[in-house]
């Protein structure tokens, strides 16, 4: 295990953070209904994180990407990709969160489901922008917490159900 030292970056992403870019750096969030997609490039050493926080908000032209959603958050990756002189292809893909934060019955979905909404637009973009997830982790209860480390490529997941949660 590699000890955090003043050589290590620490970089926690918000809601609606984005961060790409390489060495000793530790990217950390935590999740609810919100999805995280960790990217890393095994040869280069290169990669990122984004925490989105909705699908989408029906972008228009000429305004700043916002990695607030999850479609402007992948083209946020495609742009570094491309400065990068890689292809998606070349990434290791993960994708987390989308924990149902309200509703317990499950089986019985909330009206306004973002967490399902969520992670249904990660399928959908990843596909669309030629990325290969190799591993998921999305959807049931609760909250998760993530720890990616840019020089390795380990991400290590911390996940809570609701059910776990004293009353």
């Amino acid at each position: 295990m590699i000890e955090c030292g003043d050589d290590i970056r620490e970089v926690f992403l918000q809601p609606g953070g984005f961060f790409f870019g390489g060495g000793r750096t530790r990217i950390s969030t935590l999740l609810g209904s919100c999805v995280s997609i960790t990217l890393w490039h095994p040869l280069r050493l290169i990669g990122g994180m984004c925490h989105y926080m909705l699908p989408s908000r029906g972008r228009t032209v000429g305004k700043v990407l916002d990695g607030r959603y999850a479609d402007e958050a992948l083209a946020l990756f495609d742009r570094e990709i491309e400065k990068a002189g890689s292809r998606p292809a070349d990434y290791q893909v993960k994708v987390f969160g989308g924990g149902n934060m309200l509703n317990r019955d499950l089986a019985r979905p909330a009206v306004m489901d973002i967490a399902s909404r969520n992670v249904d637009a990660a399928d959908a973009l990843l596909v669309r922008h030629g990325y290969r997830p190799s591993v998921t982790h999305c959807g049931g209860t609760g909250h998760r917490k993530l720890i990616f480390d840019l020089w390795t490529g380990y991400v290590w997941l911390a996940h809570r159900p609701i059910d776990e949660v004293s009353p």
